[in-house]
């Protein structure tokens, strides 16, 4: 089992930018996928991004994220980092951090492929 916990949320205004963290432990973090997705009041949870376990090997993006929003992990750290840049009210929401089961040589975008969740971080970005 894998534990997680998020930080790094908060209030910003748009145009803004926020850095999320996810610090895992429970298993080796190499050896995993890691997946970001977010939920708005009144919505289901969606995909964000999704990073692969071992060099980073692929990264994968929701097309609304593309080109403003980076997934990154610190294997040494047993963390992954969602940077997110030129923020807008529309990107407001929990963002969840999510462990896949293992390592893949495609993304996975799907809920049910990640078995471990954290706590979730609210991100508000105000107009």
């Amino acid at each position: 089992q894998v534990q997680l916990v998020e930080s790094g949320g908060g209030l910003v205004q748009a145009g803004g930018s926020l850095r999320l963290s996810c610090a895992a432990s429970g298993r080796t973090f190499s050896s995993y996928a890691m997946g970001w997705f977010r939920q708005a009041p009144g919505k289901e949870r969606e995909f964000v991004a999704a990073i692969s376990g071992d060099n980073s090997r692929w990264l994968y993006y929701k097309d609304s994220v593309k080109g403003r929003f980076t997934i990154s992990r610190d294997n040494a750290k047993n963390t992954v980092y969602l940077q997110m840049n030129s923020l807008k009210p529309e990107d407001t929401a929990v963002y969840y951090c999510a462990a896949d089961s293992g390592s893949y040589d495609y993304p996975r975008t799907r809920e049910y492929d990640y078995y471990s969740w954290g706590q979730g971080t609210q991100v508000t970005v105000s107009s």
